[in-house]
């Protein structure tokens, strides 16, 4: 992993410089300054803040592939890499991309491949990106690389736009929900109470368990509901930080019936689509399996796809230890053997992606269809029964005075 060192030195003229370098080590640095004419003098690791600005800003993956693209284009059209490079640092508008590009072309003049100076960076470029840039280097097919890693990381925007489009919608949904009784019953239950208390006498059943949670919920019930709720949701984002609450919280996820559903259809495509990618630029297929794990986003999967490459190494094919695993449907195993058999493995990898990203527009489409009439039911019953309730006693009342 790259730290960030602080340096300064001298010049062979006397002229003091200064300035910040990614590296792994102290002597990477030095290398680094004795290569462009500087003699160090103070060398250390940049001291990090105190306190993190929530607000800073990062790289998106929209600015990740339209730098991609331009650079593509560049390279495609005969212009050098240092001078693509320091084209593309100079009118990037995200200033973190900007400073990382600068830091790379500086690297590049030294000596450097552009794939050692990507992975300098690794809060910028993944692991992914570079593995298949190094595959481009070597190839001497840079551009095309590029190309297809702009149309990865469009995908996989895509299918991070559709995953959230699922989750978010609902989630609104419910939580519009829940305040509207909640408003209901702490605001406008209460005016009624109040004017039955004034009439006198007993209330019928509904109207006395509907004044009850009304009175339950203004009060510290309330309050401890919501601490409650509060500490379950603190207690669960630190238990997902550890290795066990991880597995434990994804295992979970993958078993739920809608949601569970979902998931796996997303672990699928992301998992034939980056195979495939890596595959066809040219990166092994150990490296393949083993970038694909890390960007799985799932613990569960991440584990399997590991056992998958341990196998793979042990010389057995990527279908079988894979349907051993029993995470992905047989049709996907069974379509990854064929391409084995016929060295099409990369074909057929695209052609289930393909597949499973229209998979997941249904999945989102029938998770949207089938909440809406079960909210609309539960607050349809929820809100008629209050109503109701807080009627009972103005029917009844009505009946006494005739």
């Amino acid at each position: 992993m790259s730290i960030l060192f602080q340096w300064s030195g001298k010049t062979r003229l006397g002229a003091i410089q200064s300035g910040e370098l990614a590296a792994n080590s102290k002597e990477e640095v030095i290398a680094y300054l004795r290569r462009q004419n500087i003699i160090p003098t103070a060398i250390a690791p940049k001291p990090k803040a105190l306190f993190k600005n929530p607000f800073a800003g990062k790289v998106k993956d929209k600015d990740l592939v339209v730098f991609t693209r331009q650079f593509a284009t560049m390279i495609d059209a005969g212009l050098p890499l240092v001078q693509a490079l320091d084209i593309l640092s100079r009118q990037t508008e995200n200033k973190i991309l900007a400073k990382a590009i600068g830091n790379i072309k500086v690297d590049v003049e030294g000596g450097s491949t552009f794939a050692d100076a990507l992975r300098k960076h690794t809060k910028v470029f993944s692991d992914l990106y570079a593995n298949m840039v190094a595959a481009g280097e070597a190839g001497g097919i840079l551009d095309t690389i590029l190309g297809r890693l702009a149309v990865y990381i469009e995908k996989a925007m895509k299918l991070k736009r559709k995953v959230k489009g699922a989750m978010i919608y609902p989630s609104f949904i419910i939580a519009a929900a829940i305040i509207v009784v909640a408003i209901i019953m702490v605001f406008v239950v209460p005016t009624f109470a109040k004017m039955f208390v004034q009439l006198g006498g007993i209330l019928p059943l509904p109207t006395r368990i509907v004044i009850g949670i009304s009175n339950f919920l203004g009060g510290p019930g309330g309050l401890a509901i919501l601490a409650a709720i509060a500490g379950l949701a603190i207690f669960i984002v630190q238990f997902r930080k550890t290795e066990n609450g991880r597995k434990i919280t994804d295992r979970i996820l993958l078993k739920l019936p809608v949601v569970g559903m979902l998931l796996r259809k997303v672990a699928i495509a992301k998992f034939t689509s980056t195979l495939g990618t890596l595959i066809g630029s040219g990166v092994p297929i150990l490296d393949g399996l083993n970038i694909t794990a890390k960007t799985s986003g799932n613990k569960i999967v991440e584990e399997a796809i590991l056992n998958v490459r341990e196998a793979v190494t042990a010389g057995k094919t990527v279908a079988e230890p894979l349907a051993e695993a029993k995470l992905f449907p047989p049709m996907v195993t069974q379509m990854i053997a064929v391409g084995e058999s016929t060295g099409a493995l990369e074909t057929m990898l695209n052609k289930i992606a393909e597949f499973y990203d229209e998979e997941v527009d249904t999945a989102v489409a029938n998770l949207t269809s089938l909440i809406e009439p079960v909210l609309i039911v539960f607050l349809g019953v929820t809100v008629g029964f209050i109503v109701i309730s807080m009627y009972l006693p103005i029917f009844k009342l009505i009946q006494l005075v005739k």
